[in-house]
């Protein structure tokens, strides 16, 4: 279980294909501090198990439904990516339950700048995942916790505050960017008990 606060802006180091699936190794500093073998990280808003670590960083398989889903197989040396260790019982939880079992990809669609360091960044989701959200309520973008600005069909806006902006990897978007996305697993779960 994570927070979408993301704790480190960390570099991939080396994206090694498989015949099925991929293993990835991070560069970072921070995150390494009580990280062993075996614990959970979130890259990019997905949950990963760190299967080698090093003072430098860590490395972690990727399945083939690891890759399907989340944008982790665009990855390749030298990409940042957003990073987080899991919550700990008794933390402040300062964003909101998160998962980091991507629901899919949204597709990037702009980052405007508002003023004052101060960002608009609108994204397109897949289709059916615009019915688990609504305007004011959370949802999660590379891992990210963000609050929903504003809902037009599947296109959704987030306000973006200047420490936000700094601190994580949406300085990397550019046309094309596919941004991974988790909505709150509470309205999937409403969703199933009201369907019954």
């Amino acid at each position: 279980m994570f927070t979408g606060i993301v704790e480190e802006v960390g570099q991939v180091g080396a994206f090694e294909p498989h015949a099925t699936g991929a293993r990835i190794t991070i560069r970072c500093s921070t995150v390494l501090e009580d990280l062993r073998t075996g614990a959970s990280i979130a890259v990019n808003g997905v949950c990963l198990t760190a299967v080698a670590v090093s003072d430098g960083g860590f490395s972690a398989d990727l399945a083939p439904e690891t890759l399907k889903r989340s944008n982790l197989g665009d990855l390749a040396a030298q990409s940042p990516v957003n990073l987080e260790r899991p919550l700990a019982l008794g933390d402040r939880l300062s964003g909101h339950m998160v998962q980091g079992h991507v629901d899919g990809t949204a597709e990037f669609l702009s980052l405007d700048a508002l003023g004052d360091g101060n960002w608009w960044l609108k994204v397109r989701v897949p289709a059916g995942l615009e019915r688990y959200m609504i305007h004011k309520g959370s949802v999660t973008l590379d891992g990210v916790s963000l609050t929903i600005a504003e809902l037009n069909g599947r296109e959704v806006a987030v306000a973006i505050i200047p420490h936000t902006y700094e601190n994580t990897r949406m300085r990397a978007y550019a046309p094309g960017s596919r941004i991974n996305v988790e909505v709150d697993m509470v309205a999937k779960y409403i969703e199933k008990l009201i369907g019954r």
